[in-house]
């Protein structure tokens, strides 16, 4: 069975939060709906991710947890990594991660998501931080790429 990947990166800091979620959400609908199984990547760092995680929950509430799986992809080893098996479907730290300083370890560790994923769904409204970085480097791919903060309602 070919898994077709998500992968959602934004900024640390969000505005239109309300906004955000609908538009993802609409997003990862459609996605489910048109592809057999769905694997979703996604970070911790900052509001845009746990909102992301929260919207593939209420996803998965809706279409089944058998249609798209949550993956959460560490950049290195973490002390809570316990309570994040509670709550993620699957928990990553990539084999190329393991030979790199914690610092540029989340740089690393988007591009590898980036590489991994079929699709990049993103936030990013900045032309600077981690998730401009990882969209460059995702247009520079040939990645098909939705930027919520560029869809319009």
């Amino acid at each position: 069975m070919d898994i077709y990947k998500i992968t959602l990166l934004g900024h640390k800091s969000i505005d239109a939060y309300r906004d955000v979620e609908q538009k993802l959400y609409t997003v990862l609908s459609e996605r489910i709906r048109d592809m057999l199984y769905i694997e979703v990547y996604l970070g911790r760092n900052g509001e845009f991710d746990l909102l992301a995680a929260s919207v593939v929950k209420t996803a998965q509430k809706a279409f089944g947890r058998e249609a798209c799986c949550m993956t959460l992809v560490l950049p290195y080893m973490n002390k809570d990594i316990a309570y994040y098996e509670q709550y993620y479907d699957s928990i990553l730290i990539p084999a190329c991660l393991s030979r790199i300083h914690p610092k540029g370890a989340i740089t690393k560790r988007n591009r590898w998501m980036v590489e991994e994923c079929d699709l990049l769904v993103c936030y990013v409204e900045h032309e600077s931080g981690g998730a401009y970085a990882a969209l460059q480097y995702a247009r520079k791919m040939g990645k098909e790429i939705i930027n919520l903060a560029e869809m319009r309602e």
